[in-house]
């Protein structure tokens, strides 16, 4: 199986370790400490060697940061995890932070006296953070100090080493572009700006490029290292060498070098300029090293993220091919839990076994890996956003549980992620039915928008929360993600949250996931992955709208269908409809029944 399910470590061993790194920022003459979740490439997931905030702190969500003080120890969380961070850290030693409504230099600043010393990896934080929070501590008198070696590093003596796993081709017609056909047409960008080169910093951006996927993180198939290309389309990688086996070298060919990570430092101190460099992703390491020789920098976005983004035909199409058999196995997946919904007073079955079965159906399916750690919380662990099941934490399926599944796969031709939320039975509180209904409406407003082309994701996120906000109610994440093929799960820059201002452009992927969460009893989320495509317009206008990629029923048991209008009634109808045409034939006679049943007109039951 994909998932582990270990016992969540004791807090009790965070504290002494807190301890130690205090002893060595004393020793290095700091006052404190900021430790990311994060490592040299600005991935949202990382390696065992790489999760120092985790070690330090016992916080295992995918986003956030601890400042350590000599009396304080912060650890700053969005509203995704308020309710975990309490839950995973000792509260006795770690003070969970809201952020980004706590601004860290105003934090800082309360802290700490004038005069403060605060250290930094500059390998660990890019170069827009550093200057942001230079510029915000201002007149405070609190200096950042980089650091050549992480004091965590120092005081973790058994730190896993740096991953190495194997790299492998991704095929020429899944990515629909050839390696060298990709590295002209960035090689032909940076000539047209007057840039020699430009620097690359990100894992995903790397394994794009090159028509490569890894095993380096696991869940998410990228290769970790740096890249540097240049003006002629010739391109050195900056890795551990053994990852790239004979078969892989030759398909690069001469114009792609692997070369040694210890490399990378004198490659970049002696590079002509101007050098691209991505102030958003790249570490603030790589820019003082450009620096230190009074190399030209042009400050631009990474030229790999666009086009990545921007899926072509052929990447589309491997993605839709994957949906069709991630959609298969949920659908089995919720049949077996309505199946089992019955006998839940005397045959218990628990969270585990739900994200256990759901692997075994995936594996039946040709899943490589799953592409993140599955999240399946029922009643009250349903409202922590990311809730991760351990053995200590495993809770056993009651009836009448409200059950939120958020999963995803990671197959031969693309990476899928789903969310599909359902009552265990019949016993559920009434209650959950209104805002289960809103988030629908959330989901279907999105799914049916068209836009004139130039409409960022903040144009459009309130559609999935309006409904919502017309109860009082709204939920703490962004509404959707971007999703790569064959890639990260969640892959940047392009989102559909209120802070993103990147224009939506066709072949762009995302997740449609509106939600609602009710702490200590509750969660509702639903998940469809949607690709922007071109759409008509009677007077001609520019206009992009949205194809649903993700095929599985929405279970209709705890919608209000009054609540519901003429058209998103029929929006789910035609939805349904889609469902049962292209996953039936995928399923058994058994499954096969009971999708009959799921994906029946729902205008016809009102």
């Amino acid at each position: 199986m994909f998932q582990s399910f270990d016992s969540k470590s004791s807090p009790e061993i965070h504290p002494p370790r807190l301890a130690d790194l205090r002893r060595e920022l004393a020793r290095r003459d700091l006052d404190g400490f900021m430790v990311p979740r994060a490592d040299a490439h600005q991935g949202e997931y990382v390696s065992g060697r790489d999760a120092r905030l985790a070690w330090l702190t016992g916080f295992t969500g995918s986003a956030g940061f601890c400042v350590v003080t000599p009396d304080q120890a912060g650890v700053f969380v969005d509203g995704r995890y308020r309710v975990q961070v309490k839950t995973e850290v000792d509260l006795a030693h770690f003070t969970p932070v809201n952020w980004p409504e706590t601004k860290p230099a105003i934090w800082l600043a309360e802290a700490l006296p004038e005069g403060g010393r605060i250290g930094y990896d500059p390998w660990l934080h890019t170069r827009r953070e550093i200057t942001e929070l230079e510029k915000a501590l201002t007149g405070s008198g609190i200096a950042l100090i980089a650091q050549a070696t992480n004091p965590v590093d120092t005081i973790w003596p058994d730190q896993p080493e740096a991953p190495v796993g194997p790299v492998r081709l991704w095929p020429d017609a899944l990515a629909g572009e050839t390696a060298a056909e990709k590295r002209a047409r960035i090689a032909a960008d940076l000539r047209k700006a007057g840039q020699h080169a430009a620097v690359l910093t990100q894992a995903d951006s790397l394994s794009w490029l090159l028509n490569i996927r890894g095993a380096d993180i696991p869940k998410n198939p990228v290769v970790q290292g740096f890249a540097i290309i240049e003006e002629n389309g010739h391109v050195a990688v900056f890795t551990n060498p053994a990852k790239f086996p004979g078969e892989v070298r030759a398909a690069l060919g001469n114009e792609v070098q692997i070369l040694p990570l210890e490399a990378l430092t004198p490659a970049l101190t002696n590079l002509s300029g101007p050098v691209r460099l991505d102030a958003g992703t790249a570490p603030d390491q790589v820019f003082a090293l450009v620096e230190s020789m009074d190399t030209e920098i042009a400050e631009g976005r990474d030229p790999v993220i666009m086009p990545k983004a921007c899926k072509n035909p052929a990447e589309i199409a491997g993605m839709r091919a994957a949906h069709l058999q991630d959609g298969a196995a949920v659908s089995e997946l919720l049949c077996w839990l309505d199946a089992q919904a019955p006998g839940l007073a005397a045959a218990p079955l628990t969270e585990i076994d739900v994200t256990r079965k759901l692997e075994e159906l995936r594996v039946a399916r040709g899943i490589l890996d799953i592409s993140f750690d599955s999240i399946v919380g029922a009643g009250p662990h349903g409202a922590i956003m990311h809730y991760r099941v351990t053995e200590k934490s495993n809770r056993r399926i009651l009836p009448g549980d409200i059950l939120l599944v958020d999963s995803g796969g990671q197959y031969d031709n693309g990476t899928t992620d789903i969310t599909r939320t359902l009552p265990m039975g019949r016993d559920y509180d009434i209650g959950v039915r209104r805002p289960y209904t809103r988030v629908l409406q959330g989901m279907i407003a999105i799914s049916r928008a068209q836009f004139p082309r130039g409409v960022a994701g903040a144009h459009i996120d309130a559609l999935a929360r309006a409904p919502l906000w017309s109860e009082g109610m709204d939920f703490d994440h962004g509404t959707g993600h971007g999703v790569g093929a064959g890639l990260s799960v969640h892959e940047g820059p392009v989102r559909i949250s209120r802070v993103s201002d990147i224009p939506l452009r066709p072949g762009m992927i995302l997740s449609n996931e509106p939600g609602y969460y009710r702490e200590g009893a509750f969660g509702i989320r639903l998940e469809n992955l949607i690709v922007l495509r071109e759409v008509e317009s009677p007077d001609g206008r520019d206009m992009l709208g949205f194809e649903t990629l993700t095929l599985a029923p929405l279970d209709r048991r705890l919608i209000e269908p009054g609540l519901l209008s003429g058209e998103e009634i029929g929006w789910l109808d035609s939805y349904h409809a889609r469902v049962w045409d292209e996953i039936s034939p995928l399923v058994g006679p058994e499954v096969r029944d009971w999708l009959y049943l799921a994906t029946r007109p729902l205008g016809r039951l009102v």
